[in-house]
């Protein structure tokens, strides 16, 4: 269990590799470092049972939403070239450290 930092992070677009999912892109909405794992939207999609609170304004019944899946399983999606990439790290020279895309060595930070 590695606590580095994830070369994924929030927002980004990325294309699932691996498991029931794959071949689907979507954009990162949560990242978990301590577990490495990452939410993608509609992707990894759960039933779950939820009992009504009308306090929190929550309505009864299935509700389908996303499950977390390992960082290992997706690949970041390059904003430049659409490629899905490994991701590299560059030091720009304003002194900026950014992530690079490996394929076209474009800059994958905004």
């Amino acid at each position: 269990m590695s606590l580095l930092q994830s070369p994924i992070r929030k927002n980004d677009n990325v294309l699932v590799i691996a498991g029931k999912d794959r071949g689907k892109r979507g954009r990162v909405l949560k990242v978990l470092p301590a577990k490495n794992r990452l939410v993608v939207e509609g992707v990894n999609m759960i039933k779950r049972h939820t009992k009504p609170n009308p306090g929190r304004n929550i309505k009864g019944g299935i509700v389908e939403r996303e499950a977390s899946l390992h960082a290992s399983n997706v690949q970041l999606v390059c904003p430049e070239c659409g490629a899905q990439t490994r991701i590299g790290r560059k030091i720009l020279g304003d002194g900026r450290k950014v992530r690079i895309c490996r394929k076209c060595e474009g800059v994958v930070d905004k």
